[in-house]
């Protein structure tokens, strides 16, 4: 497995990103995440904007795996892209 640099936005409340939470750590991959409800003010409003760019519907978990973006908990998809 080569290693790709993984981005999560999620929501804290979100059963869906707790899903693909769990498996990235049952993965053992490295990576990094934003619960976009914990954020605040200018900070919550800059995130939500970059999240837009990668995927225009704004809906969570939005995962970027190298070059790629996964919406939705794709287990499948997310294997793929990290190589598994």
């Amino acid at each position: 497995m080569e290693d790709k640099n993984v981005q999560l936005y999620s929501l804290s409340t979100c059963s869906h990103c707790r899903s693909v939470k769990k498996f990235l750590n049952e993965c053992t991959v490295q990576y990094d995440f934003v619960d976009v409800d914990m954020l605040e003010g200018d900070e919550r409003k800059a995130i939500i904007e970059d999240v837009k760019k990668l995927n225009p519907r704004c809906s969570f978990p939005t995962i970027i795996i190298g070059e790629r973006v996964i919406v939705g908990y794709k287990e499948k998809e997310i294997k793929e892209a990290l190589g598994l």
